[in-house]
C-alpha cells in the first residue's frame, strides 16, 4: 500500500473531512478522493462509509490507520537519522506555542538559534493550547509547546514524544486595595472574576479550584487573551488564576498570592514519535531550556 495514500486517510481521521484534508495538504477535494478510492483497491476492503453529508472510517480504516502511524513514525525516525548524518543543523522548523510562551521564551529562543544555527529557519505559530498536539498529529508543526494544568491531564498517545520544559506556578492575581489585603482565596468569593472561555482547560482548574475553596466565582469577563486578564487585574477590575509566566518583568503589576497547595501548570514540548532526534528539534528544546533557565520567574 502507498505510504502517501495512508498518510491521508490519516489525515481524514485526524481532521474530520475530506475539505479539511484538502484544504491542509493544497489538493483538491476530488485529488484526496480519488486517492482514498486507490487506497482501498489496494487493501481489497472497504475503508470508508458516508454518513450523511461526511465519511466514517470502517472497521477495518481505523485498523489501518493505527498502523499508518506507526509507519509514519517511523518515516519520522529515517529523516532524523539522515539530518544527523548530514552534520550540521538547518531546514525549516514549524513550531507553534501558547501566548504567553510567545512572547517571554520565543524571542531567547530565536535570538540564540540564530547565532548558533544560522542555516536554521524557523517559523512560529501562536496556538490555542487545547489544540496543539491535534495540529503535531495533523502535521501542521514539527513542535510545539503546550501546557497541562492540574486535575486536567491531556490524552497520552504512543506516537507524540513529550519532554518536559518547567512547571509554571499558578497564582491569585489581584489589585493591591484598601487597608486591609486579602491573603487566601476565600476573600475573593465576592469579587468579580476574569477567566478563559468554557470549555478550556484552564477555566475548568481556575472554577474546580474556587469551587474547592468554598465558592462559586462570579466570572464577570471572559478571554482566551490573557493579555486581557492581566489588564482587567491591574486596574483593579477583575481578580484571576493566572500563571508566573505571564508576569515575567511585570510582576509589580499586580499581586500574587499563592492558591491553597501552591499549583503549577506544566509546560512541555511535543513531537511526533520518532522525531525526537532530528538535530533542529534538539536544537530547539535546547534553547527553550536556556530561555526559561534564565528568566526571573524561573
Amino acid at each position: 500500500m502507498n505510504l502517501h495514500r495512508l498518510r491521508l486517510l490519516r489525515e481524514l481521521h485526524l481532521r474530520g473531512t475530506i475539505a479539511a484534508v484538502a484544504e491542509a495538504l493544497c489538493y483538491s477535494p476530488s485529488a484526496i478522493s480519488q486517492q482514498l478510492a486507490l487506497l482501498e483497491r489496494e487493501a481489497g476492503i472497504a475503508l470508508l462509509r458516508p454518513a450523511g453529508r461526511r465519511l466514517q472510517l470502517t472497521h477495518a480504516g481505523e485498523i489501518l490507520v493505527g498502523h499508518a502511524g506507526t509507519l509514519l513514525s517511523q518515516v519520522e525516525i529515517a529523516e532524523a537519522d539522515l539530518a544527523r548524518s548530514r552534520g550540521e543543523v538547518g531546514g525549516t522548523l514549524r513550531t507553534a506555542a501558547f501566548q504567553t510562551a510567545t512572547m517571554t521564551l520565543i524571542p531567547s529562543v530565536l535570538d540564540r538559534l540564530y547565532e548558533q544555527h544560522p542555516q536554521l529557519t524557523v517559523l512560529v505559530s501562536e496556538i490555542q493550547p487545547d489544540g496543539a498536539l491535534s495540529a503535531l498529529a495533523a502535521h501542521d508543526f514539527d513542535v510545539v509547546l503546550c501546557e497541562e494544568y492540574p486535575g486536567v491531564p491531556l490524552p497520552r498517545d504512543a506516537n507524540v514524544h513529550r519532554e518536559e520544559l518547567a512547571q509554571d506556578p499558578l497564582h491569585i492575581a489581584c489589585s493591591p486595595c484598601g487597608e486591609e489585603l486579602p491573603r487566601r482565596l476565600t476573600d475573593f468569593a465576592d469579587s468579580a472574576w476574569v477567566m478563559e472561555p468554557r470549555g478550556n482547560a484552564a477555566r475548568q482548574w481556575a472554577v474546580t479550584t474556587c469551587r474547592e475553596a468554598g465558592f462559586e466565582p462570579d466570572v464577570r469577563f471572559e478571554s482566551h487573551d490573557l493579555l486581557v486578564h492581566r489588564r482587567l487585574v491591574r486596574t483593579g477590575h477583575a481578580v484571576a488564576l493566572l500563571p508566573s509566566l505571564l508576569w515575567e518583568g511585570r510582576e509589580s503589576e499586580a499581586m500574587l498570592l499563592d492558591p491553597p497547595g501552591r499549583p503549577s501548570r506544566t509546560i512541555f514540548t511535543a513531537v511526533r514519535a520518532g522525531a525526537e532526534t532530528r538535530p533542529d528539534i534538539l536544537a530547539y528544546r535546547s534553547a527553550l531550556v536556556h530561555a526559561y533557565g534564565h528568566l526571573s520567574t524561573a
